[in-house]
């Protein structure tokens, strides 16, 4: 099967390797479409995210496909499904590492609730905590919505990780995929005010039209005199781009006992952090990697939003690709022009 992989770092390249094999427990998904993340697969790729130091690996953690052949003792999937979130952990080819896997021709998708109910949800029998996230998605749902469920379902958890109230007032900074769908979310969920921070105009636009109250650049006046004509603090600010300097900029807005959600993975190991711009009282969360029984309870919320019309998909795809374009697509990632690219296999 076709598989996309870094050789090394800043490499890119479709290579040829074997199928998986699905074990007890394991359905072998064909894949259908899959999205660049735009900051993962970007660490990823440029060799700069948090661990992970063995080239070559294949990429990819954002695909959705169709289930073609089923583990005896898989209960919760069945031959012709959807599942969303199928990885590969391990390659016949034993030169290559995983970068989640998601990019192949075929990925793995585990019964989670199966080995639960056996009792058999542990390390010892080969279970990984991603496979509580993936789930078969109902017919119903298009494959564009279904493959952005990987991304959305972080996103909505991420929203109780940051303890985020209604009444809260939210200023966003980056109005990339994630920080677009945090505008989204925040607004249908009622929130009265959510603006956002993006040196990007065509993106500080989109974030309008995705519902945003206001859309500020970095550097503008109107960013710096936020609180002061406002006359008060914000509640949370949000850092969807994983970036240290994010924080200390938002310390002196938050309001006494208000809170910074670090959701971006911020690759520097420490961070300089200068207490002394914020209040007395703040908190700081820093939200690294999902809270898996988050993101599995996010799935049918957001679906309901899909089925109604609330949640497109279309909003957010700004670039398609074929697999075998894979360098184009990280090249116009790199360059800032997309918001969210589909690659379609």
């Amino acid at each position: 099967m076709r598989a996309i992989a870094v050789i090394e770092p800043n490499k890119v390249e479709v290579v040829n390797i074997a199928e998986p094999v699905p074990g007890p427990y394991q359905v072998r998904v064909k894949t259908e479409a899959a999205c660049l993340c735009n900051a993962t697969d970007g660490k990823l790729v440029s060799g700069h995210f948090p661990g992970v130091d063995k080239y070559p690996l294949i990429l990819g953690h954002e695909s959705v496909g169709i289930v073609d052949a089923v583990g005896k003792k898989v209960r919760n999937f069945n031959i012709g499904d959807r599942a969303v979130g199928g990885l590969v952990f391990e390659f016949a080819e034993p030169e290559y590492s995983t970068g989640w896997g998601g990019f192949c021709g075929y990925t793995l998708a585990t019964d989670h609730q199966a080995m639960v109910e056996d009792g058999v949800a542990d390390a010892e029998h080969g279970w990984f905590e991603c496979y509580e996230i993936q789930t078969r998605v109902d017919p119903d749902i298009p494959v564009e919505a279904a493959v952005f469920l990987c991304m959305w379902r972080e996103v909505y958890g991420g929203i109780s990780d940051f303890q985020i109230k209604p009444e809260d007032e939210i200023l966003i900074f980056g109005a990339g995929p994630v920080g677009l769908s945090f505008v989204k979310f925040t607004k249908l969920m009622g929130q009265k005010y959510v603006a956002v921070v993006e040196p990007v105009e065509a993106k500080r636009q989109k974030a309008l039209k995705m519902g945003a109250d206001a859309a500020f650049a970095p550097d503008s006046p109107e960013l710096r005199n936020l609180t002061q004509t406002r006359g008060k603090g914000l509640d949370v600010i949000i850092d969807a781009v994983g970036h240290g300097d994010i924080i200390n900029m938002a310390l002196p807005m938050i309001k006494m006992g208000g809170s910074i959600g670090a959701y971006g993975v911020i690759a520097a190991k420490n961070i300089d952090l200068q207490k002394h711009k914020g209040p007395y009282n703040f908190n700081l969360f820093v939200h690294q990697w999902p809270t898996r029984f988050r993101e599995r309870a996010a799935q049918e919320p957001l679906c309901e939003w899909i089925r109604q019309g609330k949640l497109k998909a279309e909003e957010f795809i700004s670039h398609k690709f074929k697999m075998e374009q894979i360098n184009e697509g990280l090249a116009a990632v790199k360059r800032g022009e997309v918001i969210k690219a589909l690659l379609t296999y």
